[in-house]
């Protein structure tokens, strides 16, 4: 059993839990994943890590609650316990001096994005972050990605708070006036694709990290598997991050829809039985 430290919720929909698990949080790198379990009915719900502090023995996760055994997960609160965690899972982000390195994060891909732009900024990079949200109200860990970046620029889409921009619009401009060495994409399937899109004519090395549907993050079921440079790689061993110009992005999207009529019933049947709001 994995004790919940605390459970608060950072935006609508939108919470940040830190469990007590002092081997992970030991053997824990930037860009790696978990696989939890709220229950032992619930699915294996693969998180990316998106702090872990070693000297407390704490590992920290992000989660948007929009299904059924995300919405159990939140549900937990301090003094309850997970009813599994594996990992960590996948493979560390490569950190290395690239001088000036991007990092894009969209909606929920801020917490995932943290700990690798903290990696490149220990490491002496100039950290440019843009943090991109539908609205203002769907922001958090602004100050948090601010104090591990050299330049922080915040859009939202309707210009409720930074600049009323997509992600892609400064990331054209930076790519078009100074030196980029590595662009990190980590949010929405869309957004991701988009991000590699513009950063293609300029041919700066650019990784986009999957979130991808799995059953064991092992490598055994296959569930989560892309196309990248046209051969077959599994999201779990082989990612999370790939080359975001070489992943076939139509495959990579319309796999992520492979289950929402079931996903759909099993949550109406949730709300249900436990008279809790969609």
């Amino acid at each position: 059993m994995i004790p919940i430290i605390s459970n608060r919720e950072l935006a609508p929909n939108i919470y940040e839990m830190v469990v007590e698990n002092k081997m992970l949080a030991r053997r824990a790198r930037p860009g790696q994943f978990l696989i939890v379990m709220p229950d032992d009915r619930g699915e294996r719900i693969p998180l990316t890590i998106a702090d872990y502090d070693v000297e407390a023995g704490t590992v920290t996760m992000v989660i948007m609650a929009i299904g059924t055994s995300t919405r159990k997960l939140v549900r937990l609160g301090v003094g309850d316990s997970l009813y599994a965690m594996l990992g960590p899972l996948g493979n560390a982000s490569e950190i290395e001096n690239y001088g000036t390195v991007i990092m894009v994060a969209g909606g929920v891909g801020a917490a995932p994005i943290y700990p690798i732009a903290r990696a490149f900024f220990e490491a002496g990079n100039r950290v440019i972050t843009i943090q991109g949200s539908r609205n203002k109200d769907l922001l958090f860990w602004v100050d948090k990605l601010a104090s591990v970046s050299s330049e922080h620029i915040v859009t939202t889409d309707d210009g409720s708070f930074g600049r009323k921009a997509l992600v892609t619009e400064p990331l054209r401009e930076f790519l078009e006036k100074e030196t980029v060495g590595c662009v990190y994409s980590i949010g929405p399937a869309i957004m991701m694709k988009f991000c590699a899109e513009t950063v293609r004519p300029f041919g700066v090395h650019t990784i986009a990290s999957l979130n991808s549907i799995m059953i064991d993050g092992t490598g055994m079921c296959g569930g989560c598997r892309v196309r990248v440079g046209g051969e077959t790689k599994f999201t779990c061993v082989d990612g999370p991050e790939f080359d975001a110009l070489a992943i076939d992005w139509s495959i990579a999207m319309a796999r992520q829809k492979s289950f929402c009529a079931a996903e759909k019933c099993s949550l109406d049947r949730y709300v249900e039985l436990n008279g809790v709001e969609k």
